[in-house]
């Protein structure tokens, strides 16, 4: 890799910054030499948040996102803030729902995909997704 790389965007909570969020790991992925799996699993992790926060935050104010993404040598790093009510959710007790359960598998699905989930409600919420490289084959 050529070193470490850091991308950011800011948008409405709206159906088009999922767009974005998508058009900005595709630049991560091409200036980081990201391996295939590692892009696999870390764009579905993101993906999943990034819709979940368009899709489920609520406020009285329209919703703001701040987007950052990094990748070094050792990992790759989303963070999502927005400026949404806290989102009343126990990351602890995720889980996959039943097979006919129409959704509800956003969140479960990044927390197998990432090696760390966290989520911070000061001032809105704050999601950090992180996924460990593999080494190089």
């Amino acid at each position: 890799m050529s070193g470490d790389v850091r991308l950011e965007a800011r948008g409405a909570a709206e159906e088009t910054f999922v767009d974005t969020v998508h058009d900005l790991l595709d630049v991560l992925f091409e200036r980081g030499s990201v391996g295939d799996d590692d892009q696999m699993l870390f764009r579905l992790a993101v993906s999943e948040v990034a819709t979940n926060i368009v899709e489920h935050a609520q406020s009285r104010e329209p919703i703001e996102i701040d987007f950052a993404l990094t990748c070094d040598a050792e990992q790759l790093c989303a963070v999502f803030t927005d400026n949404a009510d806290p989102a009343l959710i126990d990351l602890e007790n995720v889980g996959m729902p039943d097979a006919d359960a129409e959704s509800g598998r956003g969140l479960a699905i990044a927390l197998a995909a990432l090696d760390e989930l966290t989520r911070r409600t000061e001032d809105g919420n704050t999601w950090i997704l992180r996924r460990r490289r593999q080494p190089a084959a």
